[in-house]
């Protein structure tokens, strides 16, 4: 297919990112849902405790970690453009099929208003067959949602250069604050008035909406008739410095096939894990458990506006990440640092960001929004710092290895996410019911205390780990 010949490039590789960027976004959208009607809307009708959504939470994130390590060679199979339209139509049906969780428990169980059952053997009944039903409509989410960012980054490599990834990374990995961020103030508002089954049907069907958007507007840079010969040259071109120079041009190789197994034999390959699972579930901790946080500890309900306020003002701080992937190409460009050098320095002063999070819940206290700011800031952190740690892999791996090597790392993401919902669900019930006693705190908020604090160090021991692991830039040879 020819090119548009023109003098001064085309700039197309950013209405790709905008796709990625709104499909972040209706991801994001759709994870929320639950989160802010649980306490409000489901939470009353289903009898849940917090370990039944720790639980669903959990497996949700033990699922999606399955489903990322075969994800990302899903869609090196599939390639960019098919393997996103069957993820993002997967976790859109996903999304919409937790509308029938309270039909089919009502049918099973034989009562209609199952909120106003007061015995506690069929409250337990209840609760334990909803949320049956809520995890398996969470695992075909997650099923869906697994692709998302293995097809993403892929996308990314395909149109963009090393020295420009981590910043079309952070703006389309803003999608998902901008999710977190519009939820709070259109999610609890559908929920009250059309009831929290409309809320996930909505929301779920904006996903079908994007796939018929991608459908026409993605097509490979080189075979793109809106992308011009300038812009091609750009996209296919790597600055790099001369110790990167110096090392085997991996992705001038003719593309080598290798096996899913053979991955882990890398030494980048577990530094991308150890980076994800150390922090991941972090920034699903605060996006799962954050409204509930609001509601026990200052007794705001989901459709309060101080509620909705507290959470956009948070996921506003995040918003600020968005600067965090252009770090690296000021690193890459004034001190002439390798592209993963820069991104390694910028890194490890995000790592230091959610530190914040330690006087969190000793502030909350003295305002609700010290914790809003606090973590807030450790969001921040968390997503400049994700955006770099995806673009790693595009600095040490072929193309043909980039959404596997992501879909890995997402697994070992996932699998930390597990531990840190199950743990938390299973903490907090304890510490509610116990009485338990930590540094001045008790009950729940003692529980809070530690789960902040973990979150807070857990950046700069994943830094630490990478750096022992991939001490400077190496090419993977295959």
């Amino acid at each position: 297919m020819s090119k548009i010949q023109t003098g001064r490039k085309t700039n197309y590789r950013w209405v790709i990112c905008a796709m990625l960027f709104f499909a972040t976004t209706v991801n994001y959208l759709d994870r929320q849902v639950l989160s802010l009607t649980f306490e409000d809307f489901i939470r009353p009708e289903f009898h849940w405790t917090d370990s039944d959504y720790g639980n669903i939470t959990g497996i949700f994130s033990l699922f999606y970690a399955i489903a990322m390590l075969f994800a990302g060679r899903f869609v090196d199979w599939l390639d960019t453009k098919k393997g996103y339209m069957w993820s993002i139509g997967i976790w859109s049906f996903g999304a919409c099929i937790h509308a029938v969780c309270g039909i089919l428990t009502s049918s099973i169980v034989g009562i209609e208003d199952l909120a106003a059952v007061s015995v506690a053997e069929t409250a337990a009944r209840i609760a334990l067959i909803s949320s049956t039903f809520f995890i398996i409509a969470r695992c075909v989410l997650a099923l869906g949602e697994a692709g998302n960012f293995p097809a993403a980054i892929k996308a990314t490599a395909e149109y963009f250069p090393k020295r420009d990834r981590a910043f079309a990374t952070s703006i389309f990995n803003a999608g998902s604050t901008i999710g977190a961020l519009i939820a709070p103030f259109c999610i609890p508002p559908l929920a009250a008035k059309w009831g929290w089954e409309a809320a996930f049907i909505i929301i779920g069907g904006l996903g079908f909406i994007w796939m018929g958007f991608w459908q026409f507007i993605y097509k490979k840079p080189e075979k793109n008739p809106a992308v011009n010969e300038a812009e091609l040259a750009y996209i296919l071109s790597d600055d790099v410095v001369e110790e990167e120079k110096a090392a085997p041009a991996v992705e001038e190789a003719p593309a080598k096939k290798v096996s899913l197994w053979q991955c882990f034999k890398f030494r980048q390959t577990w530094a991308f894990i150890v980076g994800k699972f150390m922090t991941d579930g972090v920034w699903w901790f605060f996006l799962f458990w954050m409204p509930s946080y609001l509601k026990t500890t200052y007794g705001l309900a989901s459709t309060d506006i101080k509620f909705q306020l507290a959470l956009g003002l948070l996921y506003l701080i995040v918003m600020a990440s968005i600067a965090g992937g252009y770090l690296p190409t000021l690193f890459v460009d004034k001190k002439k640092m390798n592209p993963y050098a820069g991104r390694m320095l910028a890194m490890l002063i995000f790592a230091f960001f959610p530190l914040v999070a330690l006087a969190a819940q000793p502030l909350a206290h003295v305002s609700m929004w010290w914790p809003v700011v606090l973590i807030g800031i450790a969001g921040a952190g968390h997503q400049a710092w994700s955006a770099n740690l995806f673009s790693t892999i595009g600095d040490m791996f072929p193309k043909n290895m980039i959404a596997t090597i992501t879909g890995i790392g997402g697994m070992a993401g996932g699998i930390g996410s597990f531990l840190i919902q199950k743990g938390a669900g299973a903490l907090f019930d304890f510490s509610a019911s116990s009485g338990m006693v930590l540094f001045g705190f008790e009950g729940k908020e003692a529980g809070y205390m530690i789960m902040f604090s973990f979150c807070a160090v857990a950046y700069l021991i994943g830094w630490v780990i990478m750096k022992v692991l991939v001490p400077r830039y190496k090419a993977v040879e295959i």
